[in-house]
């Protein structure tokens, strides 16, 4: 058994727990302290059960809560060498909590076993994950400016996926921001838009996947109405009638999601 929840998901802040049952790890920790405590207390997990932070990359929208939490806790952070030498230089006493792997290589943190993947974000060295236990797969991908092979294989088999969707193309071009902005969003090493996550969460419901969960929603360019419409239209095209054949829902920006088993 696996149980995901999102603690926050959108471009001010991103956390999500996820759990066996019996080992419980965070997978970004972009909010406040305060705040995934409270969240993982509403849970029914105490913030000293926490077995280890994974984090995907070193923007601030994931890790603002990472000083105050590890300094309180103590909690091993495992990152990529990439990311960890970023954090490293952000946060002094991190070093001897931080445990890099390499983007691809397998570890196990309690029962749950663990593999990153890279991806492609203007980041130092960003990955997703997948975690699994009891022949149950979660994976997780966001900040990303397209899917690449190696994204494709490190959510092979999922039975959840968290996938990002995070923008209306058109709404980002036609919208107030600068040209440079606009151009880092829609780029290589960008964000998924709504399509593109539409065909990523298509690739993981073919693959037998039975729940996606829609994440990191930008505030100004979309709207989970807007990006659940997209992505929905893609899956029941492919054929995957969503209620029935695959549970679609968006994370929310600011607040816990409902708890995602598998």
């Amino acid at each position: 058994m696996l149980e995901l929840c999102t603690l926050a998901s959108g471009s001010s802040g991103n956390s999500l727990l996820v759990t066996d049952g019996r080992t419980h790890v965070l997978v970004d920790a972009g909010i406040s302290c305060r705040r995934i405590c409270t969240g993982l207390k509403e849970l029914g997990v105490e913030p000293t059960e926490l077995a280890g932070v994974l984090i995907t990359h070193e923007h601030s929208d994931h890790i603002s809560g990472l000083t105050t939490l590890t300094k309180q806790l103590k909690l091993p952070v495992y990152a990529s060498p990439g990311t960890g030498r970023q954090l490293c230089y952000r946060i002094a006493f991190l070093e001897e909590l931080l445990r890099p792997v390499a983007p691809g290589e397998g570890f196990s943190v309690g029962g749950l076993a663990i593999e990153s993947f890279p991806t492609s974000h203007d980041a130092a060295e960003s990955v997703g994950y997948a975690l699994s236990a009891g022949g149950r797969k979660a994976a997780v991908v966001t900040d990303l400016g397209y899917v690449t092979g190696a994204v494709l294989r490190g959510i092979r088999g999922a039975d959840l996926l968290v996938a990002e969707a995070n923008h209306d193309v058109e709404w980002v071009q036609s919208g107030p921001y600068p040209y440079h902005l606009k151009a880092r969003i829609l780029g290589d090493r960008g964000h998924l838009s709504n399509e593109a996550g539409a065909e990523l969460a298509w690739t993981a419901v073919e693959g037998g996947a039975r729940t996606v969960v829609l994440a990191h929603l930008s505030h100004e360019n979309n709207t989970p109405a807007r990006a659940h419409e997209v992505v929905r239209g893609v899956l029941e095209r492919r054929g995957a009638a969503v209620g029935r054949d695959v549970a679609l829902e968006v994370a929310p920006r600011s607040e816990k999601s409902r708890r995602y088993t598998v």
